[in-house]
């Protein structure tokens, strides 16, 4: 008998075989998420994560203000101080870096940050267990149903701070629901929790199979790029470059008259441009797109549903 007929006489068998045989990172078709009245994440948590304070406001500011907006509790963690990208010496810059996260939290009214203190740029030399423990601990700790972070499987990503953090916030995710991985959680009080939603973002390739309808959210996007100011390329930079032109004797319209309208005029038509392009492709205005991995299906419980009969 050939392996297809066999699976013929096992229902549960083959529908996991059909599973089983799809691409490894196909997670559901594409999808266009858009705005939802009411709040229907009320009662959920979502936890922005980052490398860097410029992360979440580059790439995924739109969801993040989407989540809140929609009713869910936020969180937002950063797991390096930053101390290789901003100005003056690696003091002044972990503190440029740190103003700026604060500053990223008032932005989405997040009920707590967590700054975990990693050396920027060297996160392949540290003990991934170690910070996969802590992002386990922080998912029973908070409860996490939703997580936001770079894509595990993102293609050329050069810089080890996004692909360390993003492999070990998806080991985190699926282990944190287990009762037998670091038990010394559960006599603190914790319980095991798993993680329901992973959108990954990436700076780079990736499948794509979630696209986010960002625009009524434009604006916080707006404003959690200019509290980038160590970093760049928002914060401050429209205003620097409307001082240069003045001082050419130019002006850009696009800029206007003072420094406010240049930063976010200049992050709306420059920062934002990925997001449009992105936008463009579906007929959106703005967008931001994922690889989105939500709760698997339930071959048995189904098969059980459909199939199921009480006793005569």
């Amino acid at each position: 008998m050939n392996r297809r007929a066999l699976l013929s006489l096992f229902p549960i068998a083959k529908a996991w075989a059909q599973q089983a045989s799809q691409p490894f990172d196909a997670h559901g078709p594409l999808v266009i998420e858009r705005k939802r009245e009411g709040k229907p994440r009320a009662g959920q948590t979502v936890l922005a994560i980052q490398p860097h304070s410029d992360d979440i406001p580059i790439f995924a500011a739109g969801l993040f203000a989407k989540l809140i907006d929609e009713g869910a509790t936020p969180y937002l963690i950063r797991v390096t101080n930053d101390d290789m990208a901003g100005p003056g010496n690696y003091a002044e810059t972990v503190m440029a870096n740190r103003r700026d996260h604060d500053a990223l939290g008032k932005v989405f009214g997040v009920k707590k940050i967590f700054d975990l203190n990693y050396n920027n740029h060297m996160m392949d030399n540290i003990a991934r267990s170690e910070l996969r423990q802590r992002f386990i601990f922080l998912f029973r700790l908070l409860k996490a149903d939703i997580v936001i972070t770079y894509d595990p499987t993102g293609h050329y990503e050069e810089n080890p701070d996004h692909y360390v953090t993003s492999a070990c916030v998806e080991a985190a995710a699926w282990m944190a629901a287990g009762d037998k991985d670091y038990p010394e959680h559960f006599d603190a009080g914790l319980t095991p929790y798993a993680v329901k939603e992973k959108y990954y973002f990436a700076r780079f390739q990736q499948q794509v199979n979630r696209v986010i309808d960002i625009t009524p959210w434009i604006e916080k996007k707006i404003d959690a790029n200019l509290e980038n100011k160590a970093q760049g390329p928002a914060g401050e930079t429209g205003a620097k470059l409307r001082a240069k032109l003045a001082a050419e004797g130019r002006a850009l319209p696009l800029l206007g008259d003072n420094d406010l309208t240049a930063n976010r005029e200049y992050i709306r038509q420059f920062v934002l441009a990925r997001d449009r392009q992105t936008g463009a492709k579906y007929g959106l205005q703005y967008a931001e797109p994922y690889h989105y991995i939500g709760p698997g299906s339930d071959a048995v419980g189904d098969y059980i549903k459909r199939n199921a009969r009480r006793p005569l």
